[in-house]
């Protein structure tokens, strides 16, 4: 097909990347016009090849681990080469949750641009202007330059830095639009949401109790001595020493709606209680997600908003 939904993985991320895929078929009735396909780190060797080396990171060498939550995210470039550099793309990581037809978004107006998305909440939005490509609607055809693995390999020899790739800050600025901030909403919740991006990662709904697996920024412009600290705490004491667990999300709504398609993956054998019961094993999936199921009231039928006829499950 001429238009598909990339959904970004690695296998910390799996039972997340199932139900976005469940979400933006459940919510579209244009299912006919476009693929979806899941991106899965393990298919590329590139990833194995460079575990435990070094890359360049805002400017400060990191070493890669593949089991670092997020090690996913160069594979929001690879997309257009896919598709074979044709047609239309959107590519969304694995912690977002449509609740609408995504079909409004990959077939709308791009006035010409190679790229539409948003800008990134807090400080690397507003100071260092870093563009969200963790929601990318592409037109592939104009984005032919785009070679991931070429990009991923360039950073071990730190002749790239992954920053100011992964913002977008290597692209045309004439190229890129924006869309509206609620095709990415940053844990927020509301009737107006299209997509739901669960994006604190300490708050995600299916990881609660589970020891925190995934590395902080170690460049903080506002005030770096914040900087200095975090990384004194990897050298002297490990990757994710004192980094605590995952905290339970503050708006019950959206563990709720997560928990609510995930509950239809199971219905629909699309996730087996076996796969769940081996993520939760792996510490991928919070231990009581079987008893947060039996408790969670059902979604509103059809491709109707999940929040429209709605009551704060908050209270």
């Amino acid at each position: 097909m001429t238009h598909c939904v990339f959904i970004q993985t690695n296998h910390k991320q799996m039972t997340g990347a199932l139900v976005a895929q469940h979400a933006l078929r459940r919510y579209s009735q244009n299912n006919d016009k476009f693929d979806v396909r899941i991106i899965d780190t393990r298919d590329y060797p590139m990833f194995a090849a460079h575990e435990g080396e070094e890359y360049l990171r805002d400017g400060v060498k990191r070493e890669w681990l593949n089991e670092d939550l997020q090690s996913f995210t160069p594979t929001r470039f690879m997309p257009p080469k896919l598709m074979n550099y044709e047609g239309r793309a959107i590519v969304i990581d694995p912690d977002i949750f449509a609740a609408t037809d995504i079909w409004e978004l990959l077939n709308r107006d791009m006035q010409g641009k190679a790229i539409m998305c948003r800008m990134r909440s807090g400080p690397k939005g507003l100071v260092d202007r870093c563009f969200a490509s963790s929601v990318m609607l592409l037109d592939c055809a104009q984005l032919k330059h785009w070679d991931a693995e070429a990009k991923f390999n360039a950073m071990f020899d730190f002749t790239q830095d992954y920053q100011p790739w992964i913002c977008l800050k290597e692209e045309p600025r004439e190229s890129i639009e924006y869309f509206e901030p609620e095709w990415n909403d940053f844990d927020k919740f509301t009737t107006a949401t299209k997509m739901l991006h669960t994006t604190r990662r300490k708050t995600q709904p299916w990881k609660t109790g589970l020891r925190t697996d995934w590395r902080p920024a170690e460049t903080f412009r506002l005030f770096p001595p914040v900087a200095w600290v975090m990384r004194a705490r990897r050298h002297l004491f490990g990757e994710y020493a004192f980094l605590g667990n995952y905290k339970a999300h503050p708006d019950k709504n959206q563990e709720w709606f997560f928990f609510a398609l995930l509950k239809e993956c199971l219905q629909e054998g699309t996730i087996s209680e076996e796969f769940l019961r081996s993520e939760m094993a792996a510490n991928h999936v919070r231990h009581d997600a079987f008893d947060v199921l039996a408790n969670t009231p059902a979604l509103p039928p059809g491709p109707t908003h999940p929040l429209a006829q709605a009551t704060n499950r908050a209270a």
